[in-house]
């Protein structure tokens, strides 16, 4: 696919308003293999998020191409000090990894490309965006193993990974990933 690809910044009112196309690229993507993600939880994943864009820390990316196509979604927020987050990994990691305290560790939730739009930059010009006017010391995110690309990408990024979890009920084992935000300007 050619042609510009356009990254717009949205706050939770605008992700609110945007939820459709957020669906659309979420759907296509996690309904492919090997997620092969069911239409029930499709639609469980969308009562989360909006209960998510509901928070005012809540910051989101969304990739158009110039006709205003959805391609790409990302979006997160400021882990609370009671997240759940690192009470999934398979093994503990020690208690100042896990500390939080509702500014320190920004929980990426979903970073998603659809398939002709993969491989042009727009992931990573979405990983920035969302988190381009985070405070927070690091980024926090749940990574497949088996999806190599993906993988790739975050490593280069600079991610690190700091444990196994399996995110919820019933998901297959995740990678559990750390970007330290400190050292490079974010």
């Amino acid at each position: 696919m050619t042609g510009t690809i356009a990254v717009e910044c949205m706050d939770c009112a605008a992700a609110a308003r945007a939820e459709p196309e957020f669906r659309l690229v979420y759907a296509e993507v996690f309904t492919e293999e090997p997620y092969e993600e069911t239409p029930e939880s499709v639609d469980a994943n969308f009562r989360r998020f909006r209960s998510q864009v509901r928070k005012k820390t809540f910051s989101a990316a969304l990739a158009r191409t110039g006709d205003g196509e959805p391609v790409g979604i990302a979006y997160g927020y400021p882990l609370s000090p009671s997240t759940g987050w690192w009470d999934r990994l398979i093994t503990p990691v020690n208690d100042e990894l896990r500390r939080e305290d509702g500014r320190r560790t920004f929980g990426l939730m979903e970073l998603a490309v659809r398939a002709p739009w993969r491989r042009l930059g727009v992931a990573r010009r979405m990983h920035e965006a969302v988190l381009a006017d985070t405070t927070a010391e690091r980024v926090l995110l749940n990574a497949r193993p088996d999806v190599k690309a993906a993988q790739a990408a975050y490593r280069s990024w600079g991610y690190r990974k700091v444990g196994e979890a399996h995110p919820w009920e019933g998901a297959v084992l995740h990678d559990v990933m750390v970007l330290d935000l400190r050292g490079s300007g974010g």
